[in-house]
């Protein structure tokens, strides 16, 4: 086995590889991935793609962690922590985060990483939201798209912890995005774009439950008997019953693991009033 850059790996090869693995993205979830962060594959002797790791740095430094996979047969021989050493000795300096599997929760546990928080992967066949049920103040929801990067990406830091502006920039260019307006400032946003079975809301940044939902019900209307996929931290609370109630109940669950620093702040330390991360961009990205 050999390690390489998987900017220079076969398109093809790592989409099989997540097929193997039951993973749903596309060759094209693969291809975005690689224009916003870096990687390694592991490589046989003819050059087969037999293992994955990738991260993602926001800021100066702060870098998240993911698809790490490995071939099913080779999973019992330690190729994921071969994987992982190569990758965090790309990263010294970095303060880590990660979607810990349970398949690879033990692994993180042997490489220092502390779990945090479960993020709740939430999907099925989308249902038209209750109309009379709107969100107060959804009035001032409107589109938002790369003209809005700036107000975007300050919110999203405040929620978030890191400066993540190149990869909202990516995103906005691939998404559809609404934000909640008030008085002019931006208060709440939701992206939506096309991934894995169908597509998936994330992030979503938001101060309430209510600023939440009324950023991600326009998507689920529009997505309505069609398949999709929402991210979240948030186990109870209005913002969980309401995509519970829209045909997306919780389907697997994985957990946020840090390593350097704590990642998520406590729920007792953030004022109510904070904008908070509701859905992940995904589970690579955070």
């Amino acid at each position: 086995m050999k390690i390489g850059d998987i900017a220079d790996a076969e398109l093809d090869q790592l989409h099989a590889l997540s097929i193997a693995v039951g993973w749903p993205h596309r060759a094209e979830d693969w291809q975005f991935l690689r224009r916003v962060g870096k990687g390694i594959v592991a490589q046989d002797g003819i050059g087969r793609v037999l293992g994955s790791a990738m991260w993602f740095a926001n800021g100066d430094n702060f870098a998240t962690i993911g698809m790490l996979i490995t071939s099913p047969r080779l999973q019992a021989n330690g190729t994921g922590q071969w994987l992982m050493r190569h990758a965090l000795s790309e990263l010294e300096g970095y303060k880590l985060g990660l979607s810990a599997t349970r398949a690879a929760y033990r692994l993180y546990l042997s490489l220092g990483f502390e779990a945090e928080k479960i993020v709740y992967q939430c999907q099925g066949e989308a249902i038209e939201p209750d109309a009379t049920a709107a969100a107060p103040g959804a009035a001032g929801v409107r589109a938002v798209g790369p003209d809005d990067l700036v107000p975007v990406a300050k919110l999203d830091r405040h929620a978030y912890g890191a400066d993540r502006m190149p990869l909202l920039a990516e995103l906005m260019e691939h998404s559809r995005g609404v934000g909640l307006f008030r008085e002019g400032e931006l208060k709440a946003f939701a992206l939506c774009r096309a991934f894995g079975r169908g597509h998936v809301i994330g992030p979503v940044v938001a101060s309430s439950d209510r600023d939440a939902i009324a950023v991600t019900r326009r998507f689920v209307a529009e997505h309505a008997g069609r398949f999709l996929r929402l991210d979240t931290r948030q186990k109870e609370g209005s913002f969980a019953e309401f995509l519970s109630r829209c045909g997306m109940p919780v389907f697997d669950t994985v957990t946020t693991m840090s390593l350097g620093q704590r990642w998520i702040p406590q729920d007792s330390a953030v004022p109510e009033d904070r904008p908070r991360i509701y859905a992940l961009a995904s589970q690579a990205l955070g």
